[in-house]
């Protein structure tokens, strides 16, 4: 029997082998759900040896679909052959109340939500293993001074753990929506064709299904409507949309011009067959590139949604190739950003020497608030900042070594700021003197 509390690892949960596995636990408890009832004919004791009896071999499944042309029938063939195998001769063969009532989307799909449900809780512990990992690592730079940048170009002073702390939240936000996604899916079916029970008890999908820990549709039209794929695909894709955006981050912080932080680079490892200086983002940038599939396929699940009337099996080919990619893409990206995340190399005095790259111009908001507090207004006020800032900025394009930011204003009479106010402002910690209250929310994040 399968124990809902033994996960597979994250590629054996797609191979046929557990697929055919889940197929045949499914079968063998509708059989004892119709022995309970008494109502279809099949006793306790018959429903026992099924149980005792049934297997199958993925090879023998696939010899005999190579003549029947349909997987579940050629699953259920399997099965009786086992079953039937020791029956005396004589004896009625108890595999002839296998699939009794059912119809072949009851079979599968009831057992691909149970391999999403597996599957979704392996992506919940990597989530929670890298969000606990990046809000530790806020608090080890919540005092790490850093410089923000917006639109790619320097902007106020941050510290770097806060960082850390956006994407721990980020990763929070994935979590909830996963397990929201979970519950949708954790949904089973075995109504028959159509769904109207026609052949079928309602208790017998009530059994299968709280014996699997999923939650019977309450109403099925022989499918499980497909918004609820498309619902666990949305979810992995966001899960891998901010997976790239932390990956990104890692990159543009590895560049040779910025070099604030970059990825693990190991003992031996070789960055380019041509360059041997280099040392490159491949592991991020691996994630970044695997991303775009995930996301890719989650409108591959939306599209999937609209089918004929109660069902067609236009959905059935692309959503075996998607969700399996997609599953084993994203665990695998959580694998990587961990270990990047975990060994993340971090340069602090970068950082800092970054903060004063350009002289002094990314402490203007202070300056243009400073001077509006003098009396004038705040258009008067930009003008000044900004014909001092630009000053300073042609220089820098120029690499021209010319006044600081703070020497421009110093020697422009309209600028009339004190030096007690030039020092506060030109203080970068002074920008940060509420950023506790980030990191205080920060503290009560759970996963």
């Amino acid at each position: 029997m399968i124990n809902r509390y033994t996960r597979p690892a994250m590629g054996a949960i797609w191979e046929l082998q557990n697929k055919f596995s889940i197929w045949k636990e499914i079968e063998v408890l509708a059989c004892e759900a119709q022995a309970e009832l008494g109502q279809a004919g099949i006793t306790k004791e018959e429903a026992q040896w099924i149980r005792d009896h049934a297997d199958f071999t993925v090879e023998r499944i696939d010899e005999i679909e190579k003549v029947t042309n349909h997987d579940v029938i050629a699953f259920t063939t399997c099965m009786a052959e086992h079953i039937d195998a020791d029956v005396p001769e004589g004896q009625e063969k108890p595999s002839r109340w296998v699939h009794y009532g059912m119809t072949s989307s009851d079979l599968g799909d009831t057992a691909l939500s149970y391999q999403i449900v597996q599957a979704i809780d392996i992506i919940l512990d990597d989530v929670k293993q890298l969000g606990e990992t990046c809000k530790r690592r806020a608090f080890e730079f919540q005092n790490t001074l850093c410089v923000g940048r917006t639109h790619g170009i320097h902007a106020e002073p941050m510290t770097f753990g806060m960082k850390f702390g956006s994407w721990a939240w980020a990763l929070k936000r994935a979590q909830t929506r996963l397990e929201q996604a979970r519950e949708v899916a954790a949904t089973g079916a075995i109504s028959g064709a159509v769904g109207t029970y026609s052949s079928i008890d309602p208790y017998v999908e009530k059994y299968v299904c709280e014996k699997l820990g999923l939650t019977p549709d309450p109403l099925s039209t022989q499918v499980l409507a497909r918004d609820r794929h498309a619902q666990v695909m949305c979810a992995l894709a966001c899960a891998a949309a901010t997976l790239e955006s932390i990956a990104m981050q890692v990159r543009l912080l590895q560049q040779t011009d910025v070099i604030e932080a970059e990825e693990p680079f190991k003992k031996g490892q070789k960055g380019s067959s041509a360059m041997p200086h280099k040392r490159n983002p491949i592991t991020a940038e691996r994630v970044c590139g695997l991303a775009r599939c995930v996301k890719a396929n989650a409108q591959v699940a939306l599209d999937n949604v609209a089918l004929w009337y109660e069902r067609d099996i236009s959905h059935s080919g692309t959503e075996r190739v998607a969700l399996a990619d997609s599953f084993t893409a994203l665990d695998y990206m959580f694998a990587k950003m961990q270990w990047i995340m975990d060994g993340l190399q971090t340069y602090p005095a970068k950082m800092e020497h970054n903060v004063w790259r350009t002289k002094g111009l990314i402490f203007s908001s202070k300056v243009l608030l400073a001077l509006v507090n003098t009396g004038i207004t705040r258009e008067e006020a930009y003008v000044i900042v900004q014909r001092n800032a630009m000053a300073v900025w042609e220089d820098i394009q120029n690499a021209v070594d010319g006044p600081t930011y703070r020497e421009r204003l110093e020697s422009d009479p309209e600028a009339k700021l004190s030096k007690e106010t030039l020092d506060e402002i030109f203080d970068p910690w002074d920008f940060l003197t509420r950023k506790d209250e980030v990191f205080k929310r920060l503290e009560g994040l759970e996963f």
